[in-house]
């Protein structure tokens, strides 16, 4: 049980520091949830705020449970035969749970704000894509953006967790690896590379951000299985 409610701390740790970093400071806050917002961090900082969430979780709950912390990582460990499949499901169900609780949090520290007038479309950092939404891509866009991102991210993870990596240094490269994906793929998706990350947020927001939550569970648990299958197949063949 340690294992798995190092997952839901950790996942709700993410959620909050980087959904929050995005609703509280950033420049895509929705103008139902703070109009003339007074502060900016702007892409570069909400990228940062997911990336270092990750580094933080990776050295405080790695030594326990890996670091998941997204259901995308533990399916692509699971076909990579590097976790058990009770594991799997248990990892999997707290990130959920990790993930909702860290948008009600969210949802909570918003309502204090004197601008509060509801969460409005795509609120609480939602993913999505389409009109209406940032860049205003197309679903194409959308879900190569996110199968293409997640393949990398993973990757980076195999390569980093594995006899050929740096062990001390692995949270750190995963987590900056995580801050160039937002980089690329906030204006697009809002970045998701997380079923979790997604699904809490759009559970309080609903409508669109609802409606729009399988292409945030489907690209990035394809993106993971490929990365997984190429990490074994072709760089770790002894656990092909």
């Amino acid at each position: 049980m340690k294992k798995y409610l190092a997952e839901l701390i950790g996942t709700f740790a993410l959620v909050l520091f980087g959904c929050g970093a995005a609703v509280v400071d950033g420049k895509t806050i929705p103008a139902a949830i703070l109009p003339d917002a007074p502060f900016g961090i702007g892409i570069l900082g909400i990228a940062l705020a997911f990336g270092l969430a990750v580094v933080v979780m990776a050295y405080a709950i790695g030594p326990i449970s890996g670091c998941h912390i997204n259901p995308a990582i533990t399916i692509a460990m699971l076909v990579a035969r590097k976790i058990s499949g009770k594991d799997a499901l248990g990892y999997i169900v707290a990130q959920f749970i990790g993930a909702v609780i860290g948008a009600a949090a969210l949802y909570a520290f918003q309502t204090g704000s004197p601008n509060f007038s509801g969460i409005g479309e795509y609120g609480l950092g939602s993913n999505g894509w389409g009109p209406g939404y940032l860049g205003g891509y197309s679903t194409t866009s959308a879900f190569l953006t996110e199968v293409v991102l997640t393949f990398l991210f993973l990757f980076v993870i195999f390569a980093t967790t594995s006899r050929w990596g740096n062990s001390t240094m692995a949270g750190l490269a995963i987590g900056l690896t995580l801050v160039l994906i937002h980089l690329v793929a906030i204006p697009i998706t809002g970045t998701s590379v997380n079923p979790a990350r997604s699904f809490g947020p759009a559970i309080f927001a609903g409508g669109k951000a609802l409606g729009q939550l399988w292409l945030f569970i489907v690209a990035p648990i394809i993106g993971g299985i490929i990365a997984a299958l190429v990490w074994n197949g072709i760089f770790d063949k002894e656990a092909a």
